[in-house]
């Protein structure tokens, strides 16, 4: 899976399709992220304990790394790598600037 927790990425396809945000939790094994704002559902809640309230709580679900792309310059774009000297960075296909730090 080549998209990391903290990397812009945009909606290709969905309910959301072309919002933007930030990646939150990714799950390699699963092939899903959870990206900040995006595939909100609402969820209701009993009451658990005193320190839980009941009602409507809204919850992040997880989307399928398919239907998300890496956000470079503002557009959409694939993820390659490359060795940088004695390391291997991630690169955006489009700009072929360096992803992360």
């Amino acid at each position: 899976m080549k998209v990391r927790k903290g990397d812009e990425v945009i909606v290709l396809q969905g309910k959301d399709k072309g919002r933007t945000g930030t990646v939150l939790e990714a799950y390699p094994k699963r092939n899903k992220v959870i990206v900040e704002g995006i595939n909100v559902a609402k969820r209701h809640t009993k009451s658990r304990t005193g320190m839980q309230q009941a009602g409507i709580v809204d919850k992040l679900m997880p989307l399928d790394v398919s239907n998300v792309a890496v956000v470079s310059k503002g557009r959409p774009s694939r993820v390659g790598a490359k060795v940088d000297g004695d390391r291997k960075v991630r690169i955006a296909k489009r700009t072929g600037e360096v992803l992360g730090s």
